[in-house]
């Protein structure tokens, strides 16, 4: 009976310690070049990611909008709260991935995974197809 006392102890601290890990993603980043600040959040087991700042905010005096969307129904959404991280998991590691990232630069999608090179640096890599074939960029952790 004590060793399953035990046991169970051991499943709650790990399920404590693993919460804790794929939630040290959870925050707000600036991009690489501190252009936007984008907050990445939890919704359920998923992350995602919704730009909330920009450093130029406005284009001919208005707020830009997603002007280089596909879809032209979508083109007048503006960038602010603009969801571009959707849908990563944590791996139980060091990553988080099966996420897509959307460009509103290009109005392009890419598959990505993001993983923490240490607690304010985190690496982004969009991709096409496989992971070889992309572009890293390393976002930095707003200080408060």
């Amino acid at each position: 009976m004590k060793s399953l006392y035990i046991f169970v102890l051991f499943l709650l601290f790990t399920k404590v310690l693993y919460a804790q890990k794929a939630d040290d993603v959870v925050g707000q980043w600036y991009s690489e070049k501190n252009e936007s600040l984008i907050e990445i959040y939890k919704t359920g087991n998923k992350f995602y990611g919704k730009i909330i700042w920009l450093k130029e905010p406005l284009r001919d005096g208005k707020p830009k909008v997603d002007d280089k969307n596909p879809d032209e129904k979508l083109r007048n959404r503006p960038l602010i709260g603009l969801v571009i991280l959707k849908d990563f998991v944590f791996d139980g590691k060091d990553e988080w991935s099966d996420g897509q990232i959307y460009d509103p630069k290009s109005g392009k999608t890419y598959s990505c995974y993001m993983e923490l090179e240490n607690k304010d640096k985190l690496k982004i890599r969009g991709y096409i197809g496989i992971s070889l074939i992309g572009r890293t960029t390393y976002w930095t952790r707003k200080k408060d």
